[in-house]
């Protein structure tokens, strides 16, 4: 006898594990080694920083697909989490957030070794709190022109998020995007390290 689906999705826990495992396949897939492939450029990860993000997308004079794999990476958060309005589980959306970003820097296809999460963190918070999304660009955009380091300006920008957050939308939201902008952090460890030495790439490298 078949179980009952609608019986197993009115389980809490079944219902918090699926919302878990569709965003983070969702976030999980690596857009900018796909486009990339695609297009006959061969493996990003070979590239500049070895990053699979639109940055690193765009060392290889690809313009359009570093705009393509911006864009894409940072839908990513508001496909799952439109797909899961749509099967009436709207309510685990920031369960949703915390997966669709996990899948990108974490991406099990790539051996847990994903992007770092800039596009990605951006999308999903303009899908809880637009003016969120547009602080971010805006601050990223003056650290980006006075410093001209990717790397930094994300830094800068992302720790503006919990307070805006905290202060403008739900404190439970700043502490989901607390645990996420930590993350992005750690992934860019190496970014620090090399903004300390003087080392890192700046915008418009190739290298």
């Amino acid at each position: 006898m078949m179980p009952d689906v609608t019986l197993w999705l009115d389980d809490p826990r079944m219902q918090a594990a699926l919302v878990f495992l569709v965003a983070y396949g969702i976030g999980s897939i690596p857009f900018g080694l796909v486009l990339t492939h695609w297009a006959g450029l061969g493996d990003i990860r070979a590239i500049g920083s070895g990053n699979i993000g639109a940055t690193n997308v765009l060392r290889t004079g690809k313009k359009s697909l570093a705009i393509a794999t911006l864009l894409l990476d940072g839908l990513k958060g508001t496909v799952a989490v439109v797909l899961l309005c749509a099967l009436h589980l709207e309510a685990w959306d920031l369960v949703a957030v915390v997966a669709a970003f996990l899948g990108h820097v974490f991406p099990i296809w790539l051996r847990f070794r994903g992007g770092k999460g800039v596009a990605t963190l951006v999308g999903l918070a303009g899908l809880l709190y637009w003016p969120s999304a547009v602080a971010f660009i805006a601050i990223w955009l003056g650290t980006a022109y006075i410093f001209r380091y990717s790397s930094l300006s994300a830094l800068v920008a992302s720790m503006a998020l919990p307070p805006l957050f905290y202060a403008l939308s739900s404190g439970s939201e700043a502490l989901v995007f607390a645990f996420l902008v930590a993350l992005l952090w750690f992934r860019h460890s190496t970014n620090i390290a090399r903004l300390w030495a003087g080392t890192e790439s700046k915008i418009g490298d190739k290298g």
